[in-house]
């Protein structure tokens, strides 16, 4: 059986790098994506509807992420989906050339070409939007679209349309649609404190934050200790017990190897962790009317899979990451309760937030009763 495993890795290695060094590094990425790496025949026949592809497009959509293809099994980014939906949505007239997994760059860094027009289009997180509306920060405020369903109802929202869009587009950016992957967790290091259920948990334990002042100020209002570690320098600050506990979603935890590493985590539904597809306004702006349509018809097909896809995605992490050892913890609505009383929005804490971010408190509530109206999307929660 390993021999067989060698073999059969070693056939995909050597079609990846003939496939690539014949310039289709998007038809490896593909062959790739749907398995067919093993066998010569079907990765050459997949170089070759690529190469047909881009040979009758007019148009060449650079689209760029953070993510590995393979990601998707368990954080839901959807770019193949993504590819082939706008291909087939424009009939063909426009050819999706993927650079994922970093290649060109992550977040403010593919924030920054798109802007600029050095791509067309780009994964980032929905807080890189911030700097241009800064009412997109406010997500990050605990249980105002913590959960999957209040997030997805915000950003779908009339709200969000007439109040975020058209800043997003003063600076240069169309956003294609956002990403739902799953609310950040409190998850726990091996030999750390063990399992969080309550605010009282957390007491004295070093939790790594971002640079958002808003997830500090919360993880100090429910009892630990902040710990501001950038995200590259995290694994070792984790293992090395410099911070005890982390916050991502369950599904990045996966893709980014934590599984080792972790005793515990718990679904607080504080934040959401969320991602957008934009693109550069002035390109997509400079496409035929149907073209457009079809861009945008094929972005509102990707986010439905990737509504339908969030539970499976989820599934897939919490197993793997439970072979490792994990122990997962679901709160009752009480225990969610005792959050919120002690972190939540509502508190007068977060008031220079409201006022600050989202201009007043008048406009502040509009986007709460946004996140609060189910809209036409549903997804579920963990």
């Amino acid at each position: 059986m390993n021999d067989e495993r060698k073999e059969l890795a070693s056939a995909e290695r050597r079609n990846f790098l003939k496939l690539t060094a014949t310039g289709g590094f998007t038809a490896a990425m593909v062959a790739g994506g749907a398995g067919m790496l093993w066998s010569s025949e079907a990765a050459a026949q997949t170089a070759n509807e690529e190469r047909d592809r881009e040979k009758a497009a007019e148009h060449v959509m650079t689209v760029a992420t953070a993510y590995v293809l393979g990601a998707t099994r368990s954080y839901p980014i959807m770019q193949l989906d993504l590819k082939e939906n706008i291909q087939n949505a424009t009939n063909g007239k426009v050819y999706v050339k993927l650079a994922p997994g970093g290649q060109l760059g992550s977040g403010g860094n593919l924030v920054q070409k798109v802007q600029g027009g050095t791509i067309q289009a780009a994964q980032h997180s929905l807080a890189n939007f911030a700097p241009f509306a800064s009412t997109v920060d406010l997500i990050n405020m605990p249980y105002l679209c913590g959960s999957n369903q209040r997030f997805t109802n915000l950003v779908n929202s009339d709200f969000w349309n007439t109040e975020v869009h058209p800043k997003v587009e003063a600076a240069g950016f169309k956003a294609l649609f956002y990403v739902n992957i799953d609310p950040r967790v409190v998850a726990v290091r091996k030999g750390g404190a063990g399992a969080v259920l309550s605010p009282s948990d957390l007491a004295g334990v070093k939790f790594r934050v971002p640079g958002s002042k808003m997830l500090q100020q919360y993880y100090r209002m429910v009892g630990a200790n902040p710990t501001p570690v950038a995200w590259g320098e995290t694994p070792s600050a984790i293992k090395q017990g410099v911070a005890d506990a982390l916050d991502p979603s369950v599904g990045a935890l996966y893709v980014f190897g934590f599984k080792d590493i972790l005793s515990h985590v718990t679904f607080t539904q504080a934040v959401p962790d969320s991602q957008v597809y934009s693109c550069n306004l002035e390109w997509f702006n400079s496409m035929p009317a149907d073209v457009q349509d079809g861009i945008m018809w094929a972005s509102e097909m990707t986010a439905h899979q990737n509504l339908s896809k969030v539970p499976s995605a989820r599934a897939f992490a919490m197993a793997e990451l439970s072979k490792a050892g994990v122990e997962f913890h679901s709160l009752s609505d009480d225990q969610l309760n005792e959050w919120k009383a002690t972190g939540g929005y509502q508190l007068s804490e977060w008031d220079s937030f409201k006022t600050e971010l989202a201009g007043s408190m008048e406009a502040f509530s509009k986007m709460e009763e946004a996140a609060g109206t189910q809209g036409k999307y549903y997804v579920h929660d963990a």
